[in-house]
This record gives structure tokens, sequence and C-alpha cells, in this order.
């Protein structure tokens, strides 16, 4: 556990939870600043984000969550929550060759940045882009890395090829509108409410469909790729959008309390398999080489993230509040 904080204080502000529940059971006190092995950053936090992860974790909802991953019920151990970040390198484990303290980082832990400090392996942290706030690099890290890896590596997207986003003022809808443009897309087309057309014109979308007023499922246009954030749709409905060799990726969302989207994604991986349309999900994984590549894209003025709202630390449980609303309009950042 090398990675110490430089300074004299030894505890934090944190906001964390004892038990799955409702935002009610987040609490902000004093903890523990935490430590790393010899390849971890201590970062001072300046801006966190609120994800669906968040409160999923939080509410234990699928409840099959709560068999996957360590959660207080688990551990038998307070739990901190927030998993993007942006900050400033307090101090580094003798193993970190990448950063040294005061450099501006941002990237995605697994968890604990609701918080004044996290420690975070240098694998999955990259320097903040320099055209960016504190604010605005918090928003980035997962779901730009997860529209970038839904995109590229499980939809092999291709140079001329048609894309819709379903989901396209969302966080994950936001980057995917803009990183399909730049990864080649001949045509994007983002799916949204009223409110939001704009929004998704403004990121670069070629065409936008109002759900509330059309169903793009029946509009008789086939696409190349469809990224599906919302999971509002069932996979026959979706089908109907895609070419006969088009490609569906699907995120999550929807589902009942049990399972959540599961069914529907295994649903979707044995249907593949006698189809000719591939169908197909994965799970985000951190690290430093998108995230620079996200920096380099965001520098050159072709990624840009969205925020709708942001919360100071201490109101943690109303951002996660909002977010659980479904309506928010690309990111929800907590400062810190």
């Amino acid at each position: 556990m090398s990675n110490e904080p430089s300074g004299q204080a030894t505890t934090m502000k944190a906001i964390v939870y004892d038990r799955n529940g409702s935002p009610d059971v987040l609490k902000l006190k004093d903890v523990d600043i935490p430590t790393g092995d010899d390849d971890y950053v201590l970062v001072r936090i300046r801006a966190a984000c609120v994800n669906p992860y968040d409160w999923h974790m939080l509410r234990g909802k699928p409840y099959v969550m709560r068999l996957m991953v360590k959660g207080p019920r688990r551990s038998r151990k307070i739990a901190i929550s927030g998993a993007d970040m942006a900050g400033v390198v307090e101090s580094v484990g003798k193993d970190v060759t990448r950063f040294s303290p005061g450099d501006e980082v941002y990237g995605e832990v697994e968890a604990g940045c609701f918080a004044e400090y996290v420690s975070a392996p240098q694998e999955q942290i990259a320097l903040k882009p320099t055209n960016l706030s504190f604010e605005q690099a918090a928003a980035v890290p997962m779901v730009a890395m997860t529209a970038l890896q839904g995109l590229r590596n499980v939809g092999r997207i291709e140079q001329g090829q048609k894309v819709l986003v379903n989901g396209a003022s969302g966080g994950i809808g936001t980057f995917a509108v803009q990183l399909a443009k730049s990864l080649g897309a001949a045509e994007v087309t983002g799916v949204c409410s009223t409110k939001n057309v704009e929004l998704v014109q403004s990121l670069g979308a070629d065409h936008v469909i109002d759900y509330t007023q059309d169903d793009f499922t029946r509009s008789g246009e086939r696409y190349d790729l469809l990224l599906d954030t919302v999971g509002n749709r069932s996979l026959r409905a979706l089908r109907r959008t895609l070419t006969k060799k088009g490609t569906l990726v699907l995120l999550g969302g929807g589902g009942g309390r049990l399972l959540g989207p599961i069914p529907k994604i295994l649903g979707g991986i044995v249907l593949s398999r006698f189809v000719g349309q591939r169908i197909v999900t994965f799970v985000c994984k951190p690290n430093k080489d998108d995230l620079e590549l996200l920096k380099e894209l965001i520098e050159a003025g072709k990624v840009t993230p969205v925020i709708d709202r942001t919360y100071p630390l201490a109101e943690v449980p109303g951002a996660i509040r909002y977010l659980e609303e479904g309506h928010a309009r690309g990111k929800v950042v907590i400062t810190v």
C-alpha cells in the first residue's frame, strides 16, 4: 500500500452506504483516504459522474446483480459508489511510470468516486483532455468507452455503413452518435423524444426520429448496425430494422426485477446462430488505450460530452433520483 496522500490528512468526505435500498440509504461521512498497490495512483477527485450502474448497484436490482458483484451486503462493509472521475494526481505507487503528482487525469474505476479521493490502477486512467473542464471530463469514461467498444469492437462498424442509435440523447447515445460519424459511418440516425431532437441533430446525426411521433421499427428503413441503449423494443422489432447481414448490439435496459435484460440478451445470442443477422452484447472493459483515443478525438473537436445537470457531493442522492427518472440529456455530474 504505497500511494499514501502527500499531505497530513488521513480522512476524507465520501458518500457511503451499508445496505441496498433507495438513495435514502446514502450518507455523507468521514472515511479513511484509500491506499493502493504499487501500481496504483491516488487521485484528488474534482468531479465524478452518475451512471445507471450506480443506482442498479445501490438498489441491488435486477436482483441477479447481488450475486455478481461485491456490494455491502456481500462484503459486510460500507461501499462507496461512483465509477467515473476526473481530478489531480496526489501521489503514486513505486511502480507507476505514467503519472506524476499534479497531473490532471480522468478514468473509470470499479467504485469509490463519490468521494474526495480514489485509488485507481494506472492502466485505467489517462491524462485529461486539455480542452475539457474536470466536470466535462468526468462525464466521459464509462459511457464513451461503452459506445466506442460497442461500435468498433463488437459492432465492427465499417466505412459507409448506416447506423441507428436507439436512445441517442442519453449518456451512451450522445457519444455513440458522434463516435459513429468519427468511425466512418455514412449515415447516423438517432432515436429520441421531441425535446431532444435538436440536441441529437447538433451532435452530427444525419437523421433524427422522434419516437413519440414515429416507430423506427416500422419505418421500412434498414440499417447495417443498430446500437440499442434503451431495451424498450422486442428482438423481433429490432431485427426488422436491420439489413439481412446487419448487427444488433444490445446494451441493456428494460427487463424484469429479477434478471433484468439477461433473458433478452441470451435469447438474442441464441437466435443469432440461426439467422444471418448478428445479435451481440458485451461488458465494457476500462483501459488507458481507449481513454487516450477519446482524448485525441475530444481535443480534435470530433467528440464532446453533454452535461444535463451538476450536483455537489452532498447531493448525490438527488442526482441518482434524477437519473433514475430516465429523462437525463447526456450526463449527470457531481462536483467535489
